[in-house]
This record gives structure tokens, sequence and C-alpha cells, in this order.
């Protein structure tokens, strides 16, 4: 089990900020997955995301990964669950991770939830800070219209930053002292966002959280691949095209590698079965 990859996903290259920081483990070969063709998950429904979020899970599956990471806020809400559930190997979500540093950082006790229309939907990273902190105060707002800035590559582009005011401002009326991006693709947005919020606001960025999660797991099963890895290997569900340019950009490295495949509702063996199929 050790010698096996990490598999993480996404609904597409956001979540290259949780990739980013779990790169950083010494001697971890990483499979990531982004599901470009059905980009974004937020302004789907339950039931949709908990289908797409097993499909890319049993594709990862399929490459024998020892831990699956689920590095997309919104399916991390709604789908986690059903994804521990059904595999036998450790699956971490990204909302449980930045709710405790969220908690841990706060100073006055009011703090900002920014998500996908699905993740603020959901309470679920109302629940996870409450479950650390009961008294904090928690301001939640939706922001639909930054997944779609990302992926087109406009993070830093005058339209990100009018965006950003007009979702921001109710929340900074509230006098929240700390933030959370509960998006991956949030983070490629930091540069705007705290022009707009100011250096009193604190950003909480759950990938670095999850790779401190993801590294406790590995020590606590003895899964660390101490050996040199090989090289990490990217797949999308859409063109390679744009994935590679703006996940290139934000990892400051051209991106290799990055095939496209088709999901299905594969087994952890890598066969397809039809929906409706015995698992």
């Amino acid at each position: 089990m050790s010698q096996r990859a990490i598999g993480i996903f996404d609904s597409g290259v956001g979540g290259l900020t949780v990739y980013k920081e779990i790169v950083r483990l010494p001697g971890e070969e990483l499979i990531y997955l982004g599901d470009t063709a059905r980009v974004p998950y937020g302004n789907k429904g339950a039931d949709t995301v908990v289908r797409y979020a097993l499909e890319a899970a049993n594709f990862l599956l399929s490459k024998q990964v020892k831990l699956l990471v689920v590095a997309c806020n919104t399916a991390s809400a709604v789908a986690l669950p059903f994804l521990e559930e059904r595999f036998r190997v450790p699956v971490i979500g990204v909302i449980e991770p930045g709710a405790r540093k969220a908690a841990s950082v706060t100073r006055n006790g009011r703090v900002g939830v920014i998500g996908t229309a699905a993740t603020i939907g959901s309470g679920a990273y109302t629940r996870a800070i409450r479950a650390c902190r009961s008294d904090i105060e928690i301001f939640t707002q939706p922001c639909p219209l930054f997944v779609p800035l990302v992926e087109e590559g406009w993070a830093d582009h005058p339209v990100a930053r009018l965006v950003a005011e007009e979702y921001l401002r109710p929340l900074t009326e509230r006098g929240i002292d700390t933030l959370v991006l509960g998006c991956t693709h949030y983070p490629m947005l930091k540069k705007v966002l705290r022009e707009v919020l100011g250096e009193g606001v604190q950003l909480v960025d759950s990938g670095a959280e999850t790779a401190l999660t993801v590294t406790t797991i590995l020590r606590q099963m003895g899964l660390f691949h101490l050996s040199p890895p090989g090289p990490p290997r990217f797949f999308v569900t859409d063109s390679p095209v744009q994935f590679e340019r703006v996940g290139g950009a934000f990892l400051g490295d051209r991106l290799t590698n990055v095939q496209r495949v088709e999901l299905g509702m594969l087994g952890p063996a890598g066969e397809r079965f039809e929906e409706g199929e015995n698992k």
C-alpha cells in the first residue's frame, strides 16, 4: 500500500491549490483528476454531485491509490459520507481542516465563509466551525462567479475585483476578521481578495490544512512512500489545453503528462459498470 500514489480530484483546476501543498511531501507520487468537462459542481444538485464524485473516485481507485483527497469543497460538503462508506482507503475532504484553522485563528469570533452555492447551501462549514467553537458567529456568502473567472484565467482581471467587491461587501459590513476560502479555486484570487478586504482579515486556505491532515493519516497508518516517486500524473475530462495553461501558470511550472479521459462508473478494480448494477 505505501508504494501506491495519492489520488486527488476536483471539478477543475482549483484542486491544484491542494495538490500544490501535498506535492511538498517527500517521496509521494500524486495522481490528479480535474473533471473539467463538468465544472463547476457548485451549481449542480446534490444527487448529481454525488454521482460525479463517485465517478471521479472510482477512476482514481482504478489506479490503485492508497488515499483519496476530495479537493473540491462542494463534493466534500455533499458527497464525502458516500465516499467514506463505499471505499476502504482513507478519504479526506477539505472542509474540516479549513474549519479547524478558522476557529483557531479568529480573534473577534466573527468568521466569513465564501463558497459555491451548493457548499454554502449545505451548511457544512457552519457545522464544522461550530463543532470546533460554538461561540463563533458565522456569516456565509455564495460566490458562483469566482469559479468561471479562475477557469478562464481571469484571477487578476479587473472584472474579478469588481465581482469580489460585490460579494464581500456584506461580510465586511459584519466586521469579520477571518475569511474561509470555501472553494479550492478561490486561493487563486488571494491577491484580489486581500486588496478588497485589507490586511486586517485573515484568509484561511483549506489546501495547506488538508496537506497536514494527509501527513497525519499517512503517519498513523504507516503509508509514507519514502523511495523516489514517479512523476505526477494529471487527468482531465475535457481538452487538456486550458488546464495546462491555467494550471501551469498557477503552479509556476509547465504541466506535462495531462491526459483526457472519459469518466464512467468504474469499479475499484477498473471494471466498468452501469448505474443500477450491484456495486
